[in-house]
C-alpha cells in the first residue's frame, strides 16, 4: 500500500512497496511548469543507506538519470523505480493543486461582521457629525494630537476604494513620530486592504498578481529605503497600472516575450525627513507636516507616562480601531458626481495649480464617498450606473480640512524652513525684536550650525530675511525679518478665496431654488 504523509509542510514522506521518498523543504506552489524538489530516497527497511538529490521531476532526462543512479545504489530494478517515481509525481501534482485552491479560498475569505458590529458601524456612518465623531474615535484608538493630520490621513486612506485615490507623504524631523502616526492610522484600515513595505526591489512590483494591489493602501515606512520602488509606484499613482515585458523560456528552450501587468488604482503613503528629494512623488501627494511643537511633545510624553502607569485602557483603543475598520468594510465603491465642480476655483497663490486643483476635487470626492450612506443613490439615464452627488456641506467640510494643505502648496518655502521661520518669529516676538544673529538662534532654538545656515541662506534667497552687513554681534552677521505677518497674510488669502468660492456657490444655489 502507498502512503503519502504531508502533515509536516517541510517534510513530505511517500512510501511505496519497498521504497521511501522524503521531500525535504516542502513543495513550491509557484510555477506549475516545473517541480523542483530535494529528495532523500532509501529502502523502507534500511533508512541509513539513502541517497539525496535535488531534481526537477518534470525534466524527463534528469529523472531517467536518477532512476539509473538509484537502481545501482539501492540495488532495485529500474521498472520498480520508474513506477514509484511516477506515483510520487502524481501525488505531488494533486497536493500542489490542493494547496493552490486552499490559498485562493483563504484570499477570498472576508471578515464577517456580526449584527452588532454592523449596526454600530452603520450608526456612525449615518451620524450628522460623522467627521467629528470619526476624529474622536481616531484619538481614542491611540493617536495622540495631530487632530487635523490624523483625519486627513484617514480620509486619504479611505479614498483607496474610489476611482481616483489620494496619496500622502508625511514630513518631519527624525524621531518626531511620522511613522508612528502613519502606522496608527493604517491600523484603522482592514489588514486585507493594506500592504506594508520595508524593503522591496523595483522588479518585485511587477510580479504581484494582476489585481492583487487593486484598491489597496500601500505603506512605505521610510522613502529613503525604498528608492527602487518609487518609479513603479508613481506609474501606479498616475496611470493606475504598470506593465513590464519579460522574456521567458518556452517549449524547447525558445525565448518568449510575456507582459506582466499589475492593476491599480492604489493609495500610497510614505514618510521621510528629506522633502526636496521626492519632488516627483510630492507633486502627486498631499503633504502632511508633523506637529513638532513643545505642546505636542508634552501630550505624547504624558500619554507615555499614563501608559506606563497602567492608566490607559488598551481595550478601549482596540474597540475604537475595530469600529473604524468595520466602517471601512461598509463603504462600497460608487461613482461620485460633483455638480459644483465648475465653480470651485483655487486661490491664485497656489503653486502648480493644475495638479493641486485635481487633488482638491479628489479630496471633495473622498469626503462625499465617506458620507455615502447619507446620500441619495441615483442612476445614470444612459448607462444605469449608480452614483451619488457631492453636496455643499461636503465642500464646506473639505475646505475646512484642506486649508492647511493648500496653505503649504501656496508657500514658496519647504516645510522644514517654514517651521524654522515660524519658530524664529515666535522667539523674536517674545523679545519684541526682529533682528537676530546665528549664534543667538543656535543657542536659543537648539539648531545645528550647518542646518541653521541652510535655512538662513534659503530665506535670504527668497527675500524673507535680509542681512545687516554693517552690523556684527560678536563674529556673526545680524539678520532681520522683512515681513513678520507674511504667513498670516497668506493664510488669510487662502481662507478668503475658499470662503468666497463657497459663498458664491451658496448664493447661486439659493437663486436656483424658487421662492414660495
Amino acid at each position: 500500500m502507498n502512503h503519502f504523509d504531508t502533515s509536516n509542510t517541510n517534510h513530505y514522506i511517500f512510501t511505496s512497496e519497498m521504497l521511501s521518498f522524503h521531500i525535504l523543504g516542502g513543495l513550491n506552489i509557484n510555477g506549475l511548469d516545473r517541480m523542483r524538489v530535494t529528495l532523500k530516497v532509501h529502502k523502507t527497511d534500511n533508512g541509513f543507506h539513502a541517497i539525496r538529490h535535488n531534481i526537477d521531476l518534470y525534466n524527463s532526462n534528469a529523472v531517467e538519470k536518477l532512476v539509473r543512479k538509484l537502481a545501482e545504489f539501492l540495488e532495485v530494478g529500474t521498472s520498480k523505480l520508474r513506477r514509484a517515481l511516477q506515483q510520487l509525481i502524481n501525488k505531488l501534482e494533486k497536493h500542489r493543486l490542493e494547496l493552490l485552491e486552499k490559498e485562493n479560498e483563504e484570499e477570498e475569505i472576508e471578515y464577517q461582521m456580526d449584527q452588532n458590529e454592523r449596526r454600530q458601524a452603520m450608526r456612525l456612518l449615518k451620524s450628522p457629525d460623522l467627521l467629528e465623531k470619526t476624529n474622536k474615535l481616531i484619538g481614542a484608538s491611540g493617536v495622540i494630537g495631530e487632530v487635523e493630520n490624523r483625519l486627513l490621513m484617514y480620509l486619504i486612506f479611505t479614498s483607496r476604494k474610489t476611482a481616483n485615490p489620494l496619496h500622502c507623504i508625511s514630513f518631519g524631523s527624525s524621531g518626531v513620530g511620522k511613522t508612528h502616526l502613519q502606522n496608527k492610522v493604517a491600523d484603522l484600515i482592514p489588514e486585507a486592504d493594506r500592504l506594508e513595505l520595508t524593503v522591496l526591489s523595483a522588479n518585485a512590483f511587477y510580479y504581484f498578481k494582476r489585481n492583487e494591489l487593486k484598491n489597496k493602501l500601500v505603506l512605505i515606512e521610510d522613502l529613503d529605503g525604498a528608492g527602487e520602488v518609487l518609479y513603479p509606484l508613481r506609474e501606479l499613482q498616475t496611470k493606475k497600472r504598470i506593465t513590464k515585458s519579460v522574456v521567458q523560456k518556452g517549449i524547447g528552450g525558445e525565448g518568449k516575450t510575456k507582459n506582466l501587468t499589475v492593476e491599480g488604482p492604489v493609495s500610497v503613503a510614505g514618510c521621510t525627513t528629506k522633502e526636496s528629494l521626492y519632488e516627483d512623488n510630492s507633486n502627486r501627494s498631499f503633504l502632511l507636516y508633523i506637529d513638532e511643537s513643545d505642546e505636542q511633545d508634552e501630550r505624547i510624553m504624558a500619554y507615555q507616562r499614563r501608559t506606563a502607569s497602567g492608566k490607559i485602557n488598551q481595550q478601549d483603543e482596540i474597540d475604537a480601531q475595530a469600529i473604524l475598520c468595520n466602517v471601512q468594510r461598509l463603504l462600497k465603491p460608487i461613482r461620485i458626481i460633483n455638480p459644483y465642480a465648475e465653480y470651485l476655483i483655487l486661490p491664485k497663490s497656489v503653486f502648480k495649480p493644475r495638479r493641486t486643483n485635481a487633488h482638491y476635487l479628489q479630496f471633495i470626492e473622498a469626503v462625499t464617498f465617506y458620507h455615502q450612506h447619507q446620500r441619495e443613490e441615483k442612476f445614470c439615464e444612459h448607462t444605469g450606473e449608480a452614483y451619488i452627488e457631492t453636496t455643499l456641506d461636503d465642500i464646506k467640510k473639505a475646505n475646512s480640512l484642506i486649508k492647511s494643505v493648500l496653505l503649504r502648496k501656496s508657500d514658496p518655502l519647504n516645510g522644514a524652513t517654514r517651521n524654522y521661520l515660524e519658530r524664529l518669529k515666535t522667539y523674536l516676538n517674545e523679545k519684541n525684536d526682529t533682528v537676530f544673529s546665528n549664534g543667538e538662534i543656535r543657542r536659543e532654538l537648539r539648531i545645528k550650525e550647518t542646518t541653521l545656515r541652510r535655512y538662513n541662506n534659503l530665506l535670504l534667497e527668497e527675500g524673507f530675511i535680509k542681512r545687516h552687513g554693517e552690523i556684527r554681534r560678536g563674529t556673526s552677521f545680524s539678520y532681520e525679518i522683512v515681513d513678520v505677518d507674511e504667513f498670516k497674510s497668506l493664510e488669510e488669502a487662502v481662507e478668503k478665496a475658499l470662503d468666497e468660492c463657497l459663498e458664491q456657490l451658496q448664493n447661486e444655489v439659493s437663486e436656483m431654488i424658487p421662492s414660495e
